[in-house]
């Protein structure tokens, strides 16, 4: 798997199932050379299977508060930047654009947001422009998926936020089930009930065969949220 973060529950699978014992998983991106943080087979298994592993050698982590720039405690959830030998010199021909990538102390902005325990382990949380701001709560759909894909009958699940006019935003899942399998929407709701935050329990739930792509088999998150606000007639909210 690659291009997007590996779900807990599936990695699990992989080493039970496939019987890869010693799979690690690695975190980085093209302009990146692309690794950053990477687990090793000394890692004990939860760590491996719901991080990304530790830095890599030669090289800087931090993560950091997006709107400041402040470095953040240990466990806080913020913004990953990273600095060394194997970040990018720029994009050709786009100086503006690399001015935003990498600042002045050369670190690059990933746009992921990510948080690091005291023993040094990342962990992707997801992407700053996929946070769902509900009525003021800060939501990170991957945190959703990650508990719905516990659901016995839920093989793929992808969580969008779609406009409301009442809480600014609400969530959306689309779902496929495990072939032979069927489910309603009811059942999800009733598997999120007093499990997570009420507010985090997604009010649009829709059964799907498939997600939108790319080419190289990255999800269209964006996509889904178009489909849904066609689908339901929802218009952006206003602000004050």
């Amino acid at each position: 798997m690659a291009g997007s973060p590996c779900p807990i529950e599936v990695m699990k699978r992989v080493v039970k199932d496939m019987h890869l014992s010693e799979i690690t998983i690695a975190y980085g991106m093209t302009e990146t050379s692309p690794v950053s943080c990477q687990s090793d087979n000394d890692t004990p298994l939860e760590k491996r299977v719901s991080t990304v592993g530790k830095v890599q050698p030669h090289l800087d982590v931090k993560i950091v508060n997006p709107e400041t720039g402040e470095v953040l405690p240990v466990g806080q959830s913020g913004e990953l930047c990273t600095r060394g030998y194997s970040v990018m010199l720029g994009y050709w021909g786009d100086e503006a654009r690399t001015q935003e990538a990498i600042d002045a102390e050369g670190f690059m902005h990933t746009g992921d947001l990510a948080t690091m325990d005291d023993e040094g382990y990342v962990n992707i949380v997801g992407r700053i422009k996929d946070m769902v701001i509900r009525g003021g709560e800060n939501i990170y759909p991957r945190e959703v998926e990650e508990f719905l894909y516990r659901h016995p009958k839920v093989q793929d699940v992808q969580v969008v936020g779609v406009p409301d006019q009442r809480y600014g935003e609400e969530l959306c899942a689309w779902v496929i089930t495990k072939p032979g399998e069927s489910l309603v929407e009811d059942e999800i709701r009733e598997f999120c009930k007093g499990q997570i935050a009420h507010y985090k329990v997604p009010r649009y739930i829709r059964f799907v065969t498939s997600f939108p792509m790319t080419v190289t088999g990255k999800i269209q998150k964006f996509r889904i949220r178009d489909e849904m606000k066609s689908q339901l007639g929802l218009e952006e909210s206003k602000s004050a």
